[in-house]
């Protein structure tokens, strides 16, 4: 049985989140999480809060075990970009991106 979870708006860019998913794909829930525990990068606090959501949703149904759980798929994908300017010389404006990123993690147990 499958459980899920997505954080929406996360301002980071997918394209740094997706360095720290790289990590944990296919991964059991136990040893991802020990994982993120110790990288040092921001994205993994998001990720690591995300996994533990889709483990209570997982709890929900009683015939799934959760200590058997692993992460069958987890991506990011683009959100909406904040769009701000920057001023520059001679009156000139530059444009500056800020990404946010939507993260969705799915979980399923092992058969053995």
């Amino acid at each position: 049985m499958e459980a899920r979870a997505v954080a929406r708006y996360i301002r980071i860019s997918p394209r740094k989140v997706r360095l720290v998913i790289d990590l944990v794909r296919g991964k059991k829930v136990e040893e991802a999480l020990a994982m993120l525990e110790f990288t040092p990068k921001r994205a993994a606090r998001v990720v690591s809060k995300l996994i533990k959501s889709a483990v209570a949703n997982a709890e929900q149904n009683p015939d799934v075990d959760v200590d058997n759980l692993y992460i069958k798929r987890i991506y990011a994908d683009p959100g909406p970009i904040l769009k701000r300017i920057r001023p520059r010389a001679v009156g000139r404006a530059y444009l500056i991106r800020k990404r946010t990123s939507h993260i969705t993690v799915i979980l399923d147990e092992l058969v053995s």
